[in-house]
Formats: structure tokens, sequence, C-alpha cells
């Protein structure tokens, strides 16, 4: 790899810090903190920039920051999805040559489903699933509240049948894992794991390694990057031409609520 694209690695924390204590500090110094959900990571600075001593002995593993070494979409302009309605659980699609209704019936919503989605719904673990479109240029961006319909082999292979082009962003905090995944006029090219970027699978696992060397991303080394879901949505762009912005999640705008299997098998 060129010594431009060397990663750039960071000491990490071994174990989370004490949100707490984080919380509490944060109170009493006037910043704004909310009693439970994720902190944010300028917060945690923050405390350990006035508490050096709670950082330095902290136990640490290294891990690789992506960040663009060459023109184009960058990990650092996804920094606003932490703070968006995007929870712990989400699928971002981007599909190529399909438009948003048939999108939809592809993922798998009838047309009884299919209606505007306002700030009002959301996912229940009862059903049912809300997924919401929007035509940007040439692609539809699918966003899908708390589900990953659109991010494996059964469900992103149909949204590039006949000569079409999909990538699906998972985040998933809990049971399954993050995931990069391409698709390519009906074949699953690659499905990437963005924490561990050495784990591919696919038709051709290795197509879109140019782009996370552009990111800084060595695809042939065992690291674990600290900013997965940026690096994704960076990498998603750089294929698509498309970033994802705050305004593609506004609502209302066309969806489906579509009802949850009957053989138990949701999105929890």
């Amino acid at each position: 790899m060129p010594a431009d694209f060397t990663p750039h690695r960071v000491p990490y924390l071994k174990q989370r810090p004490d949100t707490f204590r984080i919380r509490e500090w944060a109170a009493a110094n006037g910043h704004p903190v909310s009693e439970r959900g994720r902190l944010a990571r300028h917060l945690i600075e923050a405390f350990f920039a006035a508490h050096p001593e709670v950082y330095e002995q902290a136990e640490k593993v290294e891990m690789v920051h992506a960040t663009a070494r060459t023109p184009g979409p960058s990990p650092e302009d996804y920094g606003w999805v932490e703070g968006s309605r995007l929870r712990d659980i989400y699928t971002v699609a981007f599909v190529r040559g399909l438009d948003e209704r048939e999108v939809l019936r592809r993922i798998g919503a009838a047309d009884e489903d299919i209606r505007m989605i306002t700030d009002d719904d959301y996912s229940q673990p009862e059903g049912p699933e809300i997924v919401t479109v929007r035509r940007v240029g040439d692609w539809t961006i699918v966003v899908e509240d708390c589900g990953w319909r659109a991010s494996d082999l059964e469900g992103l292979c149909p949204l590039s049948r006949d000569g079409g082009e999909a990538v699906a962003v998972r985040r998933h905090d809990y049971a399954a894992r993050h995931s990069l995944a391409y698709a390519l006029d009906g074949a699953y090219v690659t499905d990437i794991n963005p924490s561990f970027p050495v784990e591919r699978h696919g038709t051709d696992p290795d197509r879109l390694n140019r782009h996370l060397r552009e990111l800084g991303i060595d695809p042939a080394a065992d690291d674990h990057l600290d900013n997965p879901i940026p690096a994704a949505f960076a990498v998603a762009g750089r294929i698509t031409g498309v970033a994802l912005r705050p305004e593609h999640l506004r609502r209302p705008v066309l969806g489906a609520a579509i009802p949850a299997p009957t053989d138990g098998e949701g999105p929890w």
C-alpha cells in the first residue's frame, strides 16, 4: 500500500468510560447532555481533557481511524448521523434503476402497505416495520427503522436485478454485526464488516478494496476501525455519488408500514 494510504492508528479505550460520571461532570460544567442514550464523542473527549489522569490510567487498544485520503466522501461527513432519528439498529440502502414504489415492493411491501410516513410512525417489536424511500437523482434512498430487510443477500439482490445496483449500510449494535453490502445485477458481490474490514464475503469480496484504501484502510490487515459506520457511509457515497444528508431523513415521505413476518423473524 502506498505511503499516502497508511492507516491512521489511534489508542482507544478497551472498556467503555463511566457514562454516569461523564454525564454528571457535563451537567455540572454547562454541557447539554441527555439522561439516557449514547454519549456524544465530543462530551467524552471534553471529559478526558479535563481529567487526563483518568485517560492515562485506562487500558487501551490500538484501532484504525478511517479518513479520506483522496477527494470524495469522508467519514467526517457523517458525524451528524449519531444525533439523528437513526438509532442503534437501522439499514440505509441506495438503489439504482428502480423508482420508490418498485423498491418498496421488492423489499416486501404490498401495495396496501405503501403510504405517506410521518414522524408519528415507528417500527415496533410486534410490527409493522417502517421503511421510507426518497429519490435522489438516479438512486432511491431506503431507510429502514429498526430493520435490515435490504442488507442481506435475500433482500439486496432483488433490488439490483435487471442491470441494477444496490449498496446497503446496516448498523446493528446488538445481535447482528454492522455491514456494508454491495450487489450488482442480482449478484451479492461483497459483504464487508466495517468494524473489521478484513472480514469480507461474496462473489467478488475484494471489489471495493480501492474505496477502502482511499479511506486509509488496509483491506489485508486485521485492523479494528473505531468509526465503522461513518466509514461505511463514505464508501457508499463513493460508489453512488450520493451523500446521505439530514434532509433525506425528513418526513412526511413515501414509505410503507410492512407487517411483521408470521414466523416471528422481525427486526427484534
